[in-house]
């Protein structure tokens, strides 16, 4: 099935302009849409978002700027590529036209070949940065999914203590016998283990066992044993996600939003968010409330 061709919004009042473009765009298979004003362009955009926009510097009533700025503000238009068209060739201007969310800056008269070389360039870096992040999402997922599924405390670390990846409970087991280890390094104790250096002491109740050794060129895989912990997955029957359990059994600990997102990864205000949701899904005012159910949950 072949490739749906690209929509290219062209924002520009003047006749002769839309012909040369509409022309050499459309020769070049892609899927035009026009508009003659902002206005124009920010209604078009509510019925259908093009993958590129080509807009005009000086328009009626709100120039080109001020379109922009607009349409960067929506959501669905965020990381639109947006090229603006000038017969000004000013760099105060071109930086304008940058800071106001625009990619790139195309200095009339119109040259189709030109215009054609940077919309076909936008258009691949756009489909890249898309591509990446669908990955980098798809890759959020599996990891978590990951972590969640497995009920052994695995740790994969290299040769120079560094942590590569954790299960969560061995995440927690890290945070309950090693509380004052930075997130993302590994203690002492078991940089020496996975390394095969001669064993340190452990903390009572915790042993190792390692599944594989690190070296100069392969990550280790180490698993703990320890006593039974509470944890966050303790606080799952209470109906949270995983994330949001994490981060109400850190608050039943007395860590507050900003430690928690030292602890777990995230920034405070992603934290502040959970606990909005925690809030509402157990049915309570505040965090001190949500903080009696977990600890009644987690038998304290």
């Amino acid at each position: 099935m072949p490739n749906k061709p690209a929509t290219i919004l062209v924002v520009d009042d003047v006749p002769a302009n839309l012909g040369l473009l509409l022309d050499s765009l459309g020769k070049a298979g892609y899927r035009v849409l026009v508009a003659e004003s902002g206005e124009g362009a920010l209604e078009q955009v509510t019925h259908e978002v093009p993958d590129l926009i080509l807009l005009d510097f000086m328009l009626p009533g709100w120039d080109g700027l001020e379109v922009c700025r607009r349409l960067k503000a929506l959501p669905d238009c965020a990381d639109l590529p947006v090229l603006f068209l000038s017969a000004v060739d000013e760099v105060a201007d071109k930086v304008r036209a940058l800071e106001a969310g625009a990619v790139d800056y195309v200095t009339k008269p119109i040259q189709p070949p030109e215009v054609l070389a940077r919309v076909r360039t936008h258009l691949r870096l756009a489909r890249l940065q898309r591509q990446l992040e669908e990955e980098l999402e798809m890759r959020r997922e599996a990891e978590e999914q990951l972590r969640d599924s497995l009920d052994r405390a695995l740790m994969v670390i290299d040769a120079h203590g560094r942590l590569h990846f954790a299960t969560r409970l061995a995440s927690t087991l890290l945070a309950h016998y090693f509380p004052e280890t930075p997130r993302g390094t590994v203690p002492p104790p078991l940089t020496y283990s996975i390394a095969g250096h001669p064993a340190s002491p452990l903390p009572e109740g915790l042993e190792t066992r390692i599944l594989r050794q690190a070296n100069a060129t392969e990550l280790g895989v180490l698993e703990l044993v320890g006593h039974r912990v509470v944890g966050p997955s303790d606080l799952l029957p209470l109906g949270l996600t995983p994330r949001e359990a994490e981060v109400l059994f850190w608050l039943s600990e007395g860590k507050t939003n900003a430690e928690v997102g030292v602890i777990l990864g995230s920034a405070r205000r992603t934290v502040e968010k959970h606990v909005e949701h925690i809030l509402e899904k157990l049915s309570v005012e505040n965090r001190n409330a949500a903080i009696r159910l977990a600890l009644a949950q987690l038998g304290n």
